[in-house]
């Protein structure tokens, strides 16, 4: 067995998820797929995309989907959370969060519930069966990060400067960590730790159990993206222009990239898939670097900024522009293989199971692609 194959399986058993880190071939729990963020996916998709449906979410939809059992689950601008049939975009309820909205939070579902975020500061969990509040645990100010649920726990970031953990079955609170500024990214878990990179321009280690906070690094940046971590490092861009790769044991940046020319902020959170990592900028372009050094392979420009987080599946890289384009990319030449028109500007990140993949458009449309 491979060193890679050994660690990967060391994940398994302490954090749960696929041996390679990816999300299920039949679903896609939470933002990134999986618990250590990573973006990748063991689904497969069709090499040409067609609409299988479209639906109406009524306002903007700028959270990332969550697919579990057939069932995508959303929220938009004017509130709701969303959960709509896989097979034909039929819509099975609404749950009205907050009037206030539902922003970037993005569902994550176990336990027979799906939990998500609003702009009012509320965490909701809601029946799958019902859509039916289980529960609301009240934040102090919006709510943008995504949940991650872990075991008994719900982990998820405020903008009042704290990161939760709440019991994922009662929304009551187990503890909370304080930071010097907004909780906007989601925290990557892995070994029962959970990695959060922050606007107060530090990445933290908080041990899921407790609460306690492990270590801190200088990240000298403020960081809206949320970490991928794989095989020990942490990976993840920043509003200097920057993205980093940290050796989460000697707790030190191995590596740094810039681009030479184009500089801005990296708001995408990457994806890793093999020996290399794929990550949106605000310079309009899909990098894509060697994972262990940090050299660029290669990019792709598109006509706008990219915040959509990518996704990779079969060998392909997917990702919503703000010019209103999916792109479909090849992982390893950079050759563009796949556009869709989608009309509204993509800030949302594709969810991929069972051979679909769906996103949220600013215009309130979700579409599911596929055969």
């Amino acid at each position: 067995m491979t060193r890679f194959s050994v660690r990967a399986l060391a994940v398994v058993v302490l954090s749960v998820v696929t041996v390679s880190g990816q999300a299920p071939a039949n679903g896609w729990p939470q933002f990134r797929g999986s618990q250590n963020l990573i973006g990748t996916t063991q689904a497969a998709l069709p090499a040409q995309l067609k609409v299988q449906w479209t639906y109406e979410a009524g306002d903007a939809i700028d959270s990332s989907a969550a697919i579990v059992d057939g069932v995508v689950y959303v929220g938009s601008a004017n509130g709701e959370l969303h959960a709509v049939n896989l097979s034909d975009g039929k819509a099975r309820w609404k749950y009205k969060a907050s009037p206030d909205g539902i922003g970037e939070s993005s569902p994550a579902v176990a336990n027979g519930l799906v939990y998500v975020g609003d702009l009012a500061g509320v965490v909701h969990a809601v029946d799958i069966a019902t859509g039916k509040a289980a529960w609301t645990f009240k934040t102090g100010s919006e709510v943008k990060s995504s949940p991650v649920v872990v075991g008994d726990k719900v982990l998820i970031g405020s903008y009042d400067a704290h990161l939760y953990g709440l019991g994922a079955r009662d929304g009551k609170l187990a503890w909370k960590v304080q930071t010097e500024g907004y909780v906007h990214a989601t925290p990557s878990i892995v070994d029962g730790i959970a990695y959060i990179a922050g606007c107060d321009e530090v990445l933290r280690a908080i041990r899921v159990a407790d609460g306690k906070e492990m270590f801190t690094l200088s990240s000298g940046a403020y960081t809206g993206a949320s970490p991928a971590v794989q095989n020990g490092r942490a990976y993840y861009g920043t509003y200097e222009n920057e993205v980093l790769a940290v050796d989460l044991a000697a707790r030190k940046i191995v590596w740094r990239y810039k681009h030479p020319q184009r500089n801005f902020p990296f708001y995408s959170s990457p994806a890793i898939s093999g020996d290399r990592l794929f990550v949106g900028g605000r310079d309009k372009m899909l990098h894509a670097l060697d994972l262990k050094t940090g050299k660029s392979l290669w990019t792709v420009m598109t006509r706008a900024r990219i915040d959509s987080s990518p996704v990779v599946s079969g060998g392909r890289v997917y990702v919503g522009s703000s010019d209103g384009k999916l792109y479909v990319v090849d992982a390893a030449t950079g050759k563009t293989a796949f556009e869709f028109e989608a009309g509204g500007p993509l800030s949302a990140s594709p969810a991929v199971a069972d051979g679909k993949l769906v996103i949220g458009s600013a215009d309130g449309k979700l579409f599911c692609l596929g055969a």
